[in-house]
């Protein structure tokens, strides 16, 4: 691999990262804590383990030493894919019960936020932005996108669109796994099967995507070939893992 494309995540984002983390995970705990001391409702003491696991794994892919790994290793690149949009946003919105949230924070900060958030701009949007289908398809753009060979290199030659890629897998991410978890109940239900049908199709684009990683007769990541290439077996697997 040459040495410019050999880009390494820089200790300082990787600090800077750990303390966005440790920080959100404080202000999770903390407004936890402040629900559980007004007694407000069953608060559920594993929801705030799964908000923290959530934020372990976005610390894994994006400030951990397997960072340091993806730019050599295939593997550890798409790892870090399944980290960001497969596991750490389904906990993230599990460990986010919105009303033990608001009774952990101040009120006036509660109220701060709650009234732009309830204007009818805001509501119209966040209704087109969490449909299923906006959803659906924005999680599968994102994952082809970034695998076209052009946009794959310039997120590994650049650093800024590298940054880039992580955050839109988490966007992804969280935006794929809203209509499955649902952590508001102000948004409406649909029906289960409904939601079977989208975690199935949502295989598809991993499907053709892995196959063609796979069976493809030339080098689709010609960055990756002085790396050991993952088998066939083991990147089938990443792929189709989000929802299988």
């Amino acid at each position: 691999m040459t040495s410019h494309i050999h880009l390494h995540q820089s200790s300082s984002e990787s600090f800077w990262v750990s303390c966005a983390l440790i920080f959100a995970a404080f202000l999770c705990l903390r407004a936890w804590l402040g629900g559980r001391s007004r007694n407000h409702g069953n608060l559920e003491d594993w929801r705030a383990g799964s908000f923290v696991l959530g934020l372990l794994f976005i610390w894994i892919a994006m400030a951990s030493p397997l960072a340091a790994l993806d730019h050599e290793m295939l593997t550890a690149h798409m790892v870090q894919h399944l980290l960001l949009m497969t596991l750490a946003p389904p906990l993230i919105w599990l460990g986010t019960p919105r009303r033990p949230l608001e009774h952990g924070f101040p009120q006036q900060f509660v109220q701060a936020i709650r009234r732009p958030l309830r204007s009818e701009p805001v509501q119209q949007f966040a209704s087109v932005v969490t449909h299923p289908a906006f959803c659906w398809f924005a999680a599968a753009g994102t994952l082809v996108v970034w695998h076209i060979p052009s946009v794959f290199t310039l997120g590994l030659q650049s650093q800024m669109w590298h940054d880039a890629e992580q955050s839109s897998f988490l966007v992804a991410g969280l935006l794929f796994w809203w209509p499955v978890v649902r952590p508001s109940t102000s948004i409406a239900k649909w029906p289960e099967a409904s939601m079977l049908l989208y975690l199935f199709l949502a295989t598809l684009p991993c499907d053709i995507l892995s196959g063609f990683l796979v069976f493809c007769d030339r080098v689709v990541y010609p960055v990756f070939l002085s790396s050991p290439p993952p088998s066939a077996s083991r990147l089938w697997k990443t792929r189709n893992a989000p929802v299988r």
